[in-house]
């Protein structure tokens, strides 16, 4: 028999990735059933060959599922999250709602994939950020427990949602138009810019968005007393995100054996030779699964420390693709 999921936010752009993915992967799904605001009611989306109708979600709309993929945000997700408990499908939410509270698991299958399995109904997939750097990162720290994790990142629109890739668009046309720019979602025009602030203001200086690659990455790696500094950068890319890294370990760890490490963890790559360079850029991994990695190499400031250079697709494996493998993993583990 197979399985019956929910996509709850599926006519945005991680929904609609998350049902692209399900059928990229051959799950065996006896029911789709997809769902989001009012506003969407009656939209077709295509999955295998037909077209399934959105229905507005509401408090009776998961019974019957065994899963629902959450693409919404998090209020949405509290607001949904206790019936779909009670429906009794295990609740995959893509959302912040949910990612630090201790009965909750924060899940990336390749480096925590059991901590699923101790699930009371819910199971939060990370920040995308935190995904694609702890990914990269893993391979290291099973070498040596990492310590510190120094990071900048260089995040596309397209983790703003479809607004902000609408925003991008529009601006470039704009730009090259000699016409003025419509600033909706980003505080400052995006076209030919970088903007160093993602999120909402801590008390500390950060932003919650930086504050994620510490409190995330502990209880991804299993490493409560990491301390990781962060600056998060919107740019004027697409899709996919890049995140330079340097990551102080317990011990040294060479060059050789971290990118050995690395390029055998599964579901990343070094990129020892890419088109003639050794380093990835967001094209490379736009539309892929796969986390890449390159520029390894010694930190010259501290001698337990190394910095390299990462790109995920954010909507996938820092999305989308994080969450339906986290259902995989449940499903095969049960």
């Amino acid at each position: 028999m197979g399985i019956r999921i929910g996509v709850l936010g599926a006519t945005g752009a991680v929904g609609r990735e998350m049902i692209k993915v399900i059928e990229e992967y051959g799950l065996d799904v006896d029911e789709l059933r997809l769902l989001a605001s009012p506003r969407s009611e009656g939209t077709k989306i295509p999955f295998r060959g037909s077209d399934i109708t959105v229905h507005a979600a509401s408090p009776s709309s998961f019974e019957g599922l065994d899963y629902v993929l959450g693409a919404v945000g998090k209020t949405q997700a509290r607001e949904y999250a206790p019936y779909i408990v009670e429906s009794g499908a295990v609740f995959i939410d893509n959302s912040s709602a949910f990612r630090m509270d201790p009965d909750v698991p924060l899940v990336v299958p390749e480096i925590n994939g059991s901590d699923a399995l101790n699930n009371k109904g819910i199971i939060s997939n990370p920040n995308c950020s935190t995904i694609i750097t702890c990914m990269a990162v893993a391979g290291i720290n099973r070498l040596s427990p990492i310590e510190t994790i120094v990071a900048s990142t260089y995040q596309a629109v397209s983790g703003a949602g479809q607004g902000g890739l609408d925003e991008l668009e529009q601006q470039v046309n704009a730009y090259v138009n000699g016409e003025e720019y419509e600033i909706k979602k980003f505080p400052e025009q995006i076209v030919m810019n970088v903007i160093p602030f993602i999120g909402s203001m801590t008390g500390n200086g950060y932003t919650d968005e930086e504050m994620k690659m510490q409190n995330e990455g502990r209880k991804i790696l299993h490493l409560p007393e990491l301390r990781a500094t962060c600056t998060c950068v919107r740019v004027p890319v697409m899709r996919s995100h890049s995140i330079s890294v340097t990551v102080k370990t317990k011990r040294k760890v060479f060059v050789a054996e971290a990118e050995a490490a690395i390029d055998s963890f599964p579901g990343v790559s070094v990129t020892f030779d890419m088109n003639g360079r050794d380093y990835p850029t967001p094209i490379d991994t736009s539309g892929r699964d796969d986390v890449y990695v390159g520029r390894v190499r010694e930190d010259l400031v501290d001698d337990r420390s190394l910095t390299l250079w990462c790109c995920g697709d954010q909507i996938r494996k820092g999305a989308a693709s994080n969450a339906v493998q986290i259902l995989k993993f449940v499903e095969e583990n049960k």
